[in-house]
């Protein structure tokens, strides 16, 4: 007698089972969405609360800042770096005048680098007190954005007193500094100096410790040493997989070579090593500082270049060559000479370079921004892949990105 299998009651044998549809729902992250740190988009595949797949769509405030700079005199072009990374203003700005100062070889006094140095730092610190305070808020915890909103505040008092602007800064000159460092500008960065340790240490211990933040961003947004590299990672997200690649120390520019400082690195690349990194980074930066504020070097701020350098509005008055040379510059009658250059610093948010080529014109015939932003925002999607939608809206706070700087 044969065996007979016998199926549970009222339960259909394999073959007469439906087969089972998966479906995924469609979601639009931005471009409006609270969430995400500027005007862009993310349409995501979803599968319950998991990201199945992703893909950004960029463009929303781009603004052609490569092709208006084509119809610009080069020293006009500085009103729109600092629009890109508005976060750390500064730094843009004197990337765009080194650039112009290796192609037209120019050697600009030792005083008028470290006074580079101390705003670029200050720079830094700002921009990764924003990165580091918002992923707090984007955890939930709010109180460590308010302790260092004050500490931000203080400067941009500091940028506002350098050049009279705030946020968008148009900081400095090609071939120096626009003004040197007042009485008050000295005062107010050794307060800062002073006082912010205290602050730093206090949202420290608010936020690295803490179980809550620690659960929500351990193994976060991971991403491989091996795939940052393929996808052209540079600065603190780079670092944060591993790599103590530092334009600052790899090619110094300002005489960062005269300073003493480390480079962190992490080691898994998830979002609490992009926040370590960044944190301490902050203290690196104020060494920085105090160093080049202790051994400011005396000297002219600025270096003897007529042809690009605006005269002194004093001299303008009384003297004809200034006169001349301040019409000239301003009305954009002077050529550069032909050729290319490539000239990168260390942003907030990794390398900025810009790539310049001259046909011998009163206008760059090309001018390419290398922003860190566009760079590594290309991987966002990859590293959601698999996690909750809440984790992806940590991973691109820890990431930093910057719309300004990504759409340019």
């Amino acid at each position: 007698m044969a065996d007979i299998e016998l199926l549970p009651h009222n339960v259909p044998a394999q073959s007469e089972l439906p087969e089972l549809i998966e479906e995924l729902t469609t979601l639009n992250l931005g471009p409006t969405h609270p969430a995400t740190h500027g005007i862009f988009q993310n349409i995501l595949q979803m599968d319950g609360e998991k990201i199945v797949s992703g893909e950004q769509t960029i463009g929303y405030i781009h603004r052609a800042f490569e092709k208006i700079a084509e119809r610009r005199p080069f020293y006009q072009i500085t009103t729109l770096t600092d629009r890109m990374n508005y976060c750390s203003s500064p730094i843009n700005n004197f990337g765009w005048h080194m650039t112009m100062e290796k192609f037209l070889q120019i050697e600009v006094p030792k005083r008028a680098q470290y006074i580079r140095v101390i705003m670029m730092e200050l720079a830094r610190i700002s921009d990764h007190l924003i990165c580091n305070s918002i992923l707090g808020v984007d955890s939930g915890a709010f109180s460590g954005f308010l302790y260092v909103m004050q500490k931000r505040e203080d400067i941009y008092e500091i940028y506002e007193e350098v050049c009279g602007a705030r946020l968008t800064t148009n900081m400095g000159r090609i071939g120096g500094m626009e003004r040197d460092l007042s009485t008050t500008a000295l005062r107010k960065i050794r307060e800062f100096i002073k006082t912010f340790p205290p602050v730093l240490r206090e949202f420290e211990k608010l936020m690295s410790r803490n179980r809550i933040f620690m659960d929500r961003v351990i193994n976060v947004g991971p991403i491989s040493l091996e795939r940052a590299l393929s996808y052209g990672f540079t600065g603190p997200n780079l670092r944060a997989a591993g790599l103590d690649y530092d334009v600052r120390v790899m090619e110094p520019y300002s005489s960062y070579e005269d300073f003493d400082f480390s480079i962190p690195v992490g080691q898994s690349g998830d979002t609490f090593d992009r926040y370590n990194v960044r944190m301490e980074e902050m203290w690196q930066s104020l060494k920085i500082v105090e160093q080049a504020l202790e051994n400011l070097p005396e000297g002219p701020y600025y270096a003897d270049t007529p042809e690009y350098y605006l005269p002194p509005k004093k001299e303008v008055y009384s003297n004809m060559e200034a006169l001349i040379y301040h019409f000239k510059i301003v009305m954009g009658e002077i050529d550069a000479p032909i050729g290319e250059v490539y000239h990168a610093v260390e942003g907030g948010n990794g390398e900025l370079g810009f790539y310049l080529i001259s046909d011998g014109g009163r206008a760059p015939y090309r001018l390419h921004f290398r922003r860190p932003s566009f760079i590594y925002y290309q991987a966002y999607p990859e590293m959601c892949k698999g996690s909750t939608l809440s984790d992806a809206i940590l991973t691109m706070s820890s990431l930093n990105v910057i719309a300004g700087e990504l759409d340019a």
